[in-house]
C-alpha cells in the first residue's frame, strides 16, 4: 500500500438482537438463581457484558416494545397500554412517523430483518381470522409495509400465542392470506435468521436482525417435550424454589407454580438451543468477530411469586430482564451492576455502532456505550417505573427501582391510594411492604428519584 494512502475503514458492525417474551432475569443458569438449564447463554456470558439489574420498565409486551423502538417514554411515545382491540380505541401502537432506531439503520444502508412477535400494530375490523381474534376481541393484525420502520426482509406476526402452529406475514403476504406453519415458533424463526446470516453475508453488507421469539410466553404447554429431559428426576421443590411461593398452598397461585413451572424453564431451555444455533450460524459465517449480538427479554414472569399470576407488577420476578451484550474486542467480559433500561437500548446501541451523532433529539433513553466499552462513566441511582393501561394518563402506577429499593404509588380508580415499598437486600423475596413504617423513606425517593423522572418525562401524574 503506498504510504501515503489512508487506511480502511473499518467495516460498520452487524447486529443481531434477540428478543424473548416473558423470560424473568432471574433465569440464567450461570446466575444460580432459578434452577432452569441454559448451556449457550451460560458460555455466551463468558463472552460479553452481563447486567444483571436490568430492568423493564413497564413490564408489559406493547409498552415495552414501543420504548425499544422508540427510546422514548410511554408517555411521549403513545403506547400506553397493550396493542389490542381495545388500545386500538385509544391509539395504542407504534406510530407511523416515530424515528426507530430501525429507521436510522435503514438510511444508513443497513438490510434488516423482524422475525417474529412484532405486538406494536393495533387490529382494525374486519378482524383477521385466527385463533386468538374473536368477532368482539383482538389481538392479532397484519403491519402495512409503511409501517414496517425500515425491515425489508418482514416475516412477522401481532402476537399470537400457538406456538406449535405459528403464522406469519412475509414481505408481501396479503392480511387475508397469513402463512402456516407446523414447527414450533422459535425453531423456525431461527431457520429463518439463520437463512438471513447466509445470505446478508454473501451479499457483504452490514445487517440488523431482530428475532422475536413468543416463549417461555405462555400457554406453558405448547412447546416441544424434548427439552423437559433436562429436568427429569427433580422435585417439585427442586424446580419452584423461589421463596416467595407457596409451593404447599391449595391456592389459585400456588397450583400455577406446580403446574407450570417446568414447563416455562424446559421452554427455556428450547430458546437457548435454538439461540445457540444462531450464534453457530454468524461463526459459520465468519461474522461473529463483527457482529454485536444482544440477548434480552422484554418483562419477566411471577407464575405465583407474590400471588401474581405472570408480569405487569413492580415485583423483581416482572422487573428484571436479562440482557446481555457481545462485541468481540470492543465491548470488555464482566458483569456490571448498571441500572439499565429499556429506553437507552436505542442510543446506546446506535453509539455503538458509530452512529451517535444520528440519535433524534426526541431520543429519551441514556447512551452508556461508553460505560460499555469502558467501565467507566455516569451511572443513574434508579431506573422509572411505570402501569398505565386504559386508564387516564394521571392515574395509574409509577415508581421506581433503585439497587436497593423498588417504590411503587399506585392510584386507583376509585380514588384511594396505596404505597409499595420493599427493601431489595434485606428482603430480597420482597416478602414485605415497608412503605407505611418508612414514611420519611417514601418521601425521601419521591423527592430525589421519582419525582426528577417525572419532570424528565413530562408525565402529567402527581405523587
Amino acid at each position: 500500500m503506498p504510504a501515503h494512502s489512508a487506511p480502511a475503514k473499518p467495516s460498520p458492525p452487524n447486529l443481531l438482537f434477540v428478543l424473548v417474551d416473558q423470560w424473568r432475569g432471574q433465569a440464567l443458569g450461570f446466575l444460580g438463581e432459578d434452577p432452569v438449564v441454559t448451556p449457550h447463554l451460560d458460555r455466551f456470558s463468558t463472552e460479553g457484558l452481563v447486567l444483571p439489574q436490568a430492568v423493564s420498565n413497564y413490564p408489559v409486551c406493547s409498552p415495552y416494545r414501543a420504548m425499544l423502538m422508540t427510546g422514548q417514554y410511554p408517555i411521549n411515545n403513545g403506547v400506553l397500554g397493550n396493542s389490542n382491540s381495545r388500545g386500538a380505541q385509544l391509539g395504542y401502537e407504534l406510530r407511523k412517523n416515530a424515528l426507530c432506531w430501525s429507521d436510522v439503520l435503514h438510511d444508513r444502508g443497513y438490510r434488516q430483518a423482524w422475525i417474529g412477535k412484532w405486538h406494536l400494530e393495533s387490529p382494525r375490523k374486519p378482524y383477521v381470522k385466527c385463533e386468538n381474534n374473536s368477532a368482539t376481541f383482538a389481538w392479532n393484525e397484519w403491519t402495512p409495509p409503511a409501517r414496517r420502520h425500515g425491515f425489508d426482509f418482514w416475516y412477522a406476526y401481532n402476537t399470537f400465542d400457538y406456538h406449535m402452529n405459528p403464522l406469519y406475514w412475509a414481505n408481501d403476504t396479503p392480511r387475508d392470506k397469513p402463512l402456516r406453519v407446523n414447527q414450533w415458533g422459535p425453531e423456525h424463526e431461527a431457520d429463518k435468521a439463520i437463512a438471513f446470516i447466509r445470505e446478508t453475508a454473501a451479499a457483504r453488507r452490514p445487517f440488523a436482525c431482530v428475532v422475536s421469539m413468543n416463549p417461555p410466553h405462555m400457554p406453558y404447554t405448547a412447546f416441544p417435550k424434548r427439552y423437559l429431559k433436562a429436568y427429569e428426576g427433580k422435585s417439585m421443590e427442586q424446580i419452584v424454589t423461589r421463596g416467595n411461593v407457596n409451593i404447599l398452598g391449595k391456592g389459585k397461585f400456588a397450583q400455577l407454580a406446580r403446574a407450570h413451572t417446568r414447563n416455562y424453564y424446559a421452554m427455556m431451555t428450547g430458546v437457548d438451543d435454538q439461540f445457540g444455533r444462531i450464534l453457530k450460524a454468524l461463526r459459520d459465517a465468519n461474522l461473529a468477530r463483527n457482529t454485536i449480538v444482544v440477548f434480552t427479554s422484554d418483562h419477566g414472569n411471577c407464575i405465583g411469586s407474590h400471588n401474581q399470576v405472570s408480569k405487569n407488577n413492580h415485583y423483581e420476578e416482572s422487573m428484571r430482564i436479562p440482557f446481555l451484550i457481545r462485541w468481540p474486542g470492543k465491548i470488555p467480559v464482566r458483569k456490571d451492576d448498571l441500572l439499565f433500561s429499556v429506553p437507552d437500548v436505542y442510543p446506546t446501541l446506535l453509539s455503538l455502532m458509530g452512529f451517535g451523532r444520528d440519535i433524534p433529539e426526541k431520543v429519551e433513553g441514556t447512551d452508556y456505550s461508553r460505560l460499555f466499552r469502558t467501565g467507566k462513566g455516569q451511572r443513574p441511582t434508579s431506573q422509572l417505573y411505570l402501569k398505565i393501561g386504559y386508564v387516564p394518563r394521571d392515574q395509574g402506577s409509577r415508581g421506581v427501582r433503585t439497587h436497593r429499593y423498588t417504590l411503587r404509588i399506585e392510584k386507583r380508580e376509585e380514588g384511594t391510594v396505596q404505597r409499595y415499598l420493599h427493601d431489595n437486600q434485606a428482603d430480597s423475596w420482597q416478602l414485605k411492604n415497608i412503605a407505611a413504617e418508612r414514611p420519611k423513606l417514601v418521601g425521601q425517593l419521591i423527592e430525589k428519584e421519582l419525582q426528577p423522572w417525572l419532570s424528565k418525562t413530562k408525565d402529567p401524574w402527581k405523587p
